[in-house]
């Protein structure tokens, strides 16, 4: 191009000598010009509501980093007693409870989905589950194109106790960390 500038936030022509007021004047309306304003993002705010809902009221690429700690599908059936008798109070909210795996993976991946456009280029995501989940998650994550970065093993060390004894106790919860690009 003659006489102007290319760049990557468009074209900025050359401007001719003159005043230094002039100068910032033009400079000033070339910036507001060049950038766009920037999204007013509810800063220091809990959003209490539907995760998914939530997500789409932000703007594309807005966040550098999401955590979540999604439902864990626990598909409990009836009561959870310890071996005294007393029983256990487990997680039976409805927001854990799905007819079957396939809900729970369409929404998962409508979560993730959401995550991954109001994640800034260079964002990243960790995301919190147990066996009863987290290879679910891992495998949304890449279904949509997320870089696994790596997984972070918590090990609890007051765990639920194993009161069958038909498997090994669930000491720990894994951390998926993942990058968007």
């Amino acid at each position: 191009m003659q006489g102007g500038i290319q760049s990557d936030m468009g074209v900025l022509e050359k401007i001719k000598p003159a005043a230094k007021s002039a100068q910032k004047t033009v400079a000033k309306a070339a910036v507001k010009k060049a950038v766009a304003p920037a999204a007013k993002l509810p800063l220091n705010r809990i959003l209490r509501m539907d995760c998914i809902e939530a997500m789409r009221s932000l703007p594309d690429a807005c966040i550098d980093m999401v955590f979540a700690d999604p439902p864990y599908n626990l598909q409990l059936g009836g009561d959870l007693h310890r071996p005294d008798g007393t029983q256990v109070d487990a997680v039976d909210d409805e927001w854990d409870k799905f007819d079957n795996f396939a809900a729970y993976d369409k929404f998962t991946a409508e979560w993730l989905a959401e995550a991954r456009r109001i994640l800034k280029p260079d964002g990243t995501l960790w995301v919190i589950g147990s066996y009863h989940n987290v290879f679910r998650l891992g495998a949304e994550l890449q279904n949509q194109g997320f870089w696994l970065l790596n997984d972070v093993v918590w090990r609890k060390s007051n765990p639920m106790p194993n009161f069958k004894g038909k498997r090994l106790t669930n000491a720990h919860e894994t951390l998926i960390w993942a990058s968007r690009d």
